[in-house]
């Protein structure tokens, strides 16, 4: 079992960071490539809220097919969407080897003012690939007189894929990614899409260097249903890393804030019997980091480390709203500490037979549980 590297406002503890093997794998399955989305919903004549959303129900196994904009159909008055309000960042940057090699770097995860996680990648005519030849000390130039320095390996392994990075622009980050960055996009995305395709409607503060996608399909004009219905929207933060983890290994530890108000408005809901639904993996494990054993969610910040997996179980969130997840990809591990292996396997099944597009640009996923909560459980 994982726990937090630190909660403490007072202590953020980013130079301890450690990433942590998967403790198993998560199934595999096929996935055709016709079932990737490679364009956004808007690219294939769709607004946000057109996608597709298959609604499963942990009790029963049932598997409902809708739209995403009729989700207020399978949600009660009292519910509480948990909300995660990072933003994306342009966080790719193309970048050049002392001997003139082509890269792109990703800028994973914001360590201090100059200290970065990233990663180097090999462009290709589309996406790309891991470059595993850097090099400790190693320098990158970048656009406008911009470098990297390769300062040691992620994981103090070589090859390396992640490395710690010190990186050196004129101005202030978020200038120079607006003007020389682009979003990160993997080999299904054709091609590159601007940065207001990777938003979504509660992107506040910027830091992820991938979209919380799981949120992308909101519109203002669903929100606002929602909440007349009775809906209760609860927001956090977690910036999230980059995902291209071709080993499938566990995610690393990210930045988290759960405020104070926050935590307690969860934890009334919880106390009175009101389902939580998380918006998104990231939000699922910024509360597990903040959520005892008792079901008490607390307020904190700092770095998490928390790995769900049905051997640790989850206990913060009752659904949860989210994509459809590539073959052993870690985030299924933790679909599955919520729904179990069987339901996952149900759900999966009937995605694949009924044509469901896959990735950050695909269709939803909403997971309800077979009952409520019993209420004064603390």
């Amino acid at each position: 079992m994982t726990t937090a590297i630190t909660t403490d406002r007072r202590s953020k503890g980013a130079s301890r960071i450690e990433a942590h093997p998967l403790p198993r794998a998560a199934f595999d399955f096929a996935l055709p490539p016709e079932l990737e989305a490679y364009d956004p919903p808007e690219a294939r004549g769709l607004a946000r809220d057109d996608v597709r959303l298959m609604i499963t129900r942990i009790g029963d196994d049932s598997v409902t097919h809708a739209r995403f904009r009729d989700i207020g159909a399978f949600l009660c008055p009292g519910d509480v969407l948990v909300i995660n309000t990072s933003a994306t960042i342009n966080a790719a940057l193309d970048v050049s080897t002392a001997d003139g090699m082509p890269l792109e770097l990703h800028l994973s995860t914001r360590l201090g003012a100059e200290q970065w996680v990233v990663e180097l990648r090999t462009p290709g005519q589309i996406g790309s690939s891991p470059y595993l030849d850097g090099v400790i000390g190693e320098s990158l130039s970048l656009p406008d007189g911009a470098s990297a320095r390769l300062d040691a390996p992620y994981s103090r392994d070589l090859p390396a894929r992640l490395w710690r990075a010190t990186v050196r622009w004129p101005g202030t980050a978020a200038g120079y990614l607006a003007a020389h960055g682009y979003p990160i996009r993997y080999g299904y995305v054709r091609e590159r899409w601007p940065i207001e395709y990777y938003q979504t409607v509660f992107a506040t503060e910027a830091g992820s260097a991938e979209m919380p996608s799981a949120g992308r399909a909101f519109t203002p004009e669903l929100i606002t249903r929602l909440v007349a219905q009775g809906v209760e929207i609860v927001p956090i933060l977690l910036h999230t890393g980059v995902s291209s983890l071709e080993e499938h290994e566990a995610p690393y530890p990210e930045y988290f804030r759960v405020s104070d108000e926050s935590a307690a408005r969860i934890t009334i809901a919880r106390r009175e019997g009101r389902r939580i639904i998380a918006v998104g993996t990231t939000v699922v494990r910024a509360l597990e980091t903040v959520t005892d054993a008792a079901g008490r969610t607390r307020g904190g910040d700092g770095w998490t480390d928390v790995v769900v997996t049905p051997e640790r179980g989850a206990r913060a969130v009752d659904g949860l709203l989210t994509g459809l997840h590539e073959p052993r990809a870690s985030h299924l591990s933790m679909l599955e500490a919520i729904a179990g292996g069987p339901h996952l396997r149900v759900a999966y099944a009937a995605a694949l037979a009924e044509r469901y597009l896959w990735h950050e640009f695909g269709d939803l996923h909403l997971i309800l549980p077979g009952q409520k909560r019993e209420t004064g459980a603390f």
